[in-house]
């Protein structure tokens, strides 16, 4: 296939195979091709599907806006898919041989939209940090430096698409796992607002309403796109974000008006590499030029979070965990032995187990106070966007968050500094995109994230798009994908 099909994003693909330029069968053998080529360097895929994805490509697809476009599901939160199974990053589930019988909501919609899966991405073990280097299956690299990590937890998913294999990409976020990734690897991540897809039908809430699912993608009209694919409300669901007024690919080129926009380049709590501060400051003074007014602004309470904010959303995170495990071990009727998981997942369930019902409610009660106080910036204020850099630091290196059992307070703190700028939007349930708007002096991109008020995607999409046309992204590559004949 023609290497523009490589490079071109989903919206263009799923138009070529409506006009009968390219089929889906075609589409399905590139992306192929393109994951055989690269993925035994880079290591995004887990699972593969590809002769159930090579029948599915040339039998009668659902006629949705996606139709015939290939993708994958990273393996991990609500993406389950009957018949295949689902590791989450984990040796021990993988040797439990567990296999779904059963679609979950967001694949059902996935498939609905004619996308066809190619199989899974990789991840984290359960996804507790923002670093893809699972002990049972290795580390995934970022193909912008493969000494360098992609983030995670949608660490393989972003490297699927930044290595041209899939146009788009499934991924989740409870506390920037979409976002992050987008950024290390050059791409966009959008995190819809709370309630706006349904986590069923195995989940109402996971953790605490922190988590959505979305996608990775390479432009904004994507971003929207599959946001417009998976919300809507499913019954047994325990709240929904407010319906949009149109859908939100409709909001890409609608002029945003002239917005209050507040910039914070750097946090008091945690360091910020002056590259990614710079990186913010830039966007700003984008923005400024686009005709917004722009000061250095920000919700106080988000200055300090080491000891306020942290905490209690991690500690919820264990809750979950150990929760989860019981619920294993009563659905396989033994023990599981917590010596065969990871450090970080071990010392997760370990505290999990360790906090009483009171300590875990006093955590919601003090994560509730955060949310409302941050949301009074917008609603009382009267900011119609925040923007921060997304990452404090530009992709880092492989080991850089690796979690040591004899000093867990710091490995801890390193998460929660790495993460400053993403965990405080999944606790008040805000939409939030990373756009690739920042490259270091020896090429490696650094995202800048734009923040607006629950339910207020549409917002988020016009101005993103906005930035998308001043400042182009997309014809940028990986070193390795360059080359001659690239």
């Amino acid at each position: 296939m023609p290497n523009e099909i490589h490079e071109a994003d989903a919206t263009e693909l799923a138009a070529k195979v409506r006009d009968g330029e390219v089929s889906p069968r075609e589409l399905v053998e590139a992306a192929i091709s393109r994951i055989e080529e690269t993925d035994p360097t880079l290591n995004f895929m887990v699972h593969r599907r590809f002769e159930e994805a090579l029948a599915e490509a040339d039998a009668t697809l659902p006629d949705g806006p996606f139709r015939g476009v290939p993708t994958v599901l990273k393996d991990l939160g609500q993406s389950l898919m009957a018949g295949q199974p689902n590791y989450a990053g984990s040796a021990v589930i993988r040797d439990l041989g567990v296999i779904a019988d059963h679609d979950s909501n967001v694949t059902r919609r996935l498939l609905d939209a004619g996308l066809i899966v190619l199989g899974r991405t990789n991840v984290p073990e359960f996804g507790p940090t923002v670093t893809t280097e699972p002990v049972a299956f290795g580390p995934t690299l970022n193909p912008w430096d493969t000494s360098r990590s992609p983030g995670g937890s949608s660490g393989g998913a972003a490297v699927a698409v930044a290595s041209g294999s899939v146009p788009l990409a499934h991924g989740g976020d409870a506390g920037g796992s979409i976002r992050i990734p987008a950024s290390m690897t050059g791409l966009v991540g959008l995190k819809s607002s709370r309630g706006r897809m349904s986590m069923g039908p195995d989940q109402g809430e996971e953790p605490a309403g922190f988590a959505v699912e979305g996608a990775i993608t390479r432009t904004v009209r994507d971003a929207a796109g599959i946001i417009d694919v998976l919300a809507g409300c499913e019954p047994g669901d325990p709240y929904t974000a407010p319906t949009p007024g149109r859908p939100f690919a409709e909001e890409v080129g609608v002029p945003p008006g002239r917005l209050r926009i507040g910039v914070a380049a750097s946090l008091e709590d945690f360091a910020t590499d002056p590259e990614c501060s710079l990186a913010a400051t830039r966007a700003g003074e984008l923005l400024s030029e686009l005709g917004h007014d722009v000061d250095a602004a920000a919700p106080e309470v988000m200055q300090t979070q080491r000891s306020e904010l942290m905490p209690h959303f991690f500690g919820t995170l264990s809750a979950l965990f150990a929760a989860n495990i019981m619920g294993l071990e009563a659905a396989i009727g033994r023990p599981l032995d917590l010596e065969r998981f990871e450090p970080l997942t071990r010392d997760h369930i370990e505290q999990g187990r360790r906090m009483t019902a009171t300590e875990t409610i006093h955590s919601r009660l003090v994560l509730n106070r955060f949310m409302r106080t941050m949301a009074e910036w917008w609603s009382n204020d009267g900011w119609d966007l925040l923007v921060t850099p997304m990452m404090p630091v530009p992709p880092f290196p492989l080991g850089y968050l690796d979690f040591d059992p004899d000093d867990r307070e710091r490995s801890h703190d390193r998460i929660y500094a790495a993460t400053q700028y993403s965990v405080p939007f999944n606790v008040t349930g805000q939409p939030a995109i990373s756009l690739p708007l920042h490259w270091t002096g020896d090429g490696l991109p650094i995202g800048v994230q734009l923040v607006a008020a629950y339910g207020r995607e549409d917002l988020l999409v016009r101005v993103a798009a906005q930035l998308e046309h001043a400042a182009p992204w997309t014809h940028r590559r990986p070193p390795a994908l360059a080359g001659p004949g690239r």
